[in-house]
Order: C-alpha cells, then sequence, then structure tokens
C-alpha cells in the first residue's frame, strides 16, 4: 500500500534526505519500520532518519524508542525543547490546546528538520485521520478540506505522509504483530493540564465507526470518492464555466 501511495504522488525518491516525526506511537513506529524496509528494497537510494521532539515534562523518557531505534538500526535523535514551560505562560487553564502542542511539536520538528538538511519531513497520518479531518473541516469550519499526501511548506521543504492510504487498523494490526511497545496519549502534556479534550475529533471518529458499522464499505466509497473530485458541481462560481450562461 505505501509503496503505490509512494509512486502515485512521488513522496520519497531518488537522493531524498527525510526526517520522521517518531512520536512512539503506533503510527509513526510503524512508519520508520515501513520506511527501513522500503529503504532496502526500493530501486532508488534515499536516507531517512527519526527525531522526536521532547517537550519538557517532568518523568519525560523516551528510552525504549532510543534502544529501539539502535536495535533497529534507525538513526534517531531526542530533541530537547522548553514547549511544555511554554504552555504555562502561554495557555489558560480549562482551554483545549492539543492543537497548540500540536503546533509547536511541529514547529521543533520543522527546526530540527532546517538545521539538519533535510529536503523532506514525514508524518504518520493515515486514511482515517484524514477522513476525520474532512469531515471535521465540513462540519466545524465550513470547508471541504482533507489531508494532503505531499505539499510544501514555507520553510522550504516538503512534508509528506506515506501512510495516507492505509487504514487505522492496518496499522493497529501491524503494531501488535511485530511486538511494538507503543506510547499513547499518556506522553501527551495535555493529559497533565486542565483542558477540554478535542471532542470534535472524538465524535466524529464514534460517528464514522458506526456508519462503518453500518456500512462495511463506507471507508471504500470515501476513498474512491477522494480520487473522483466533480468540484464544478457545488456552490463555488469560481470553479465552474458554463458555455450556455449569457454575461
Amino acid at each position: 500500500m505505501t509503496g503505490k501511495t509512494n509512486a502515485a504522488f512521488r513522496l520519497i525518491g531518488e537522493s531524498d534526505k527525510v526526517l520522521v516525526g517518531l512520536s512512539g506511537g503506533k503510527d509513526s513506529l510503524s512508519l520508520v519500520h515501513i520506511l527501513k524496509h522500503m529503504q532496502r528494497h526500493a530501486p532508488f537510494k534515499f536516507e531517512f532518519e527519526a527525531c522526536t521532539v521532547k517537550y519538557g515534562m517532568p518523568d519525560e523518557n523516551y528510552q525504549y524508542l532510543k534502544e529501539h531505534c539502535e536495535a533497529h538500526e534507525i538513526k534517531h535523535t531526542i530533541y530537547d525543547t522548553n514547549i511544555f514551560d511554554i504552555a504555562n505562560d502561554t495557555i489558560r487553564e480549562n482551554s483545549s490546546f492539543c492543537s497548540y502542542f500540536s503546533r509547536m511539536r511541529r514547529g521543533a520538528l520543522y527546526t530540527f528538520a532546517q538545521e539538519g538538511g533535510f529536503n523532506k519531513v514525514a508524518l504518520g497520518h493515515h486514511f482515517d485521520d484524514t477522513v476525520e479531518s474532512f469531515f471535521m473541516n465540513m462540519f466545524y469550519n465550513g470547508t471541504m478540506r482533507a489531508m494532503a499526501p505531499i505539499y510544501k511548506t514555507e520553510r522550504g521543504f516538503h512534508l509528506i505522509r506515506p501512510l495516507i492510504e492505509v487504514r487505522e487498523k492496518q496499522l493497529e494490526f501491524f503494531a501488535k504483530e511485530n511486538n511494538l511497545q507503543t506510547i499513547g496519549d499518556e506522553a501527551c502534556p495535555a493529559m497533565m493540564k486542565a483542558v477540554k479534550m478535542p471532542y470534535a475529533r472524538a465524535n466524529t471518529k464514534i460517528w464514522l465507526e458506526n456508519l462503518e458499522k453500518e456500512n462495511s464499505n463506507v471507508f471504500k466509497m470515501i476513498k474512491a470518492s477522494f480520487k473522483h473530485i466533480h468540484d464544478d458541481t457545488f456552490l463555488d462560481p469560481t470553479r465552474w464555466i458554463r458555455d450556455d450562461i449569457q454575461e
């Protein structure tokens, strides 16, 4: 699946230097192993290494990740930041700020990528993530927007999502099958704060799970629709031209 996605969107190619954001969850852990496999078997050569952003929280421990990467010959850096302390000064209690930590972590990862001369940054977003984001944008923001498999960032390098066509349940199976010791939400800084949890994503995930129970093919149909977009049928006049409409 990831090989086809890589070929379709030209995510990784000859001489690329890729940085993988490794949180230690099932998605990012699966991604580094998939890229390691790709590196061994792809008909082109590329470099990749992993980076774990350390928030600066009390008792934050990534020793397992360090040892795991060493055992599998994956170059890995734990990148120290003071994101947690900054959050104490900039975020109000009882506010929702999971997205805040996500943006700060992404910014730190981008900084490390720039300092290391990487031309691509890979994240572990999967197909369930992009479907959830699509409907969240529709229901809560009034936009039709998903997650791009690749795009160029303002900092000059490309962000890529090699797992964008993989289902979350497949990654769960991969992690279990390979006995990957994953890090869960307990490592998120938001768990140590009096915050509102991201209810919109949780509600959307539950809604989609119920849809799939009623129709086992619903995600297949959503994927097909993502590849067959008739944007001239919507209510955006900038996206369609009718020859039979006179000015």
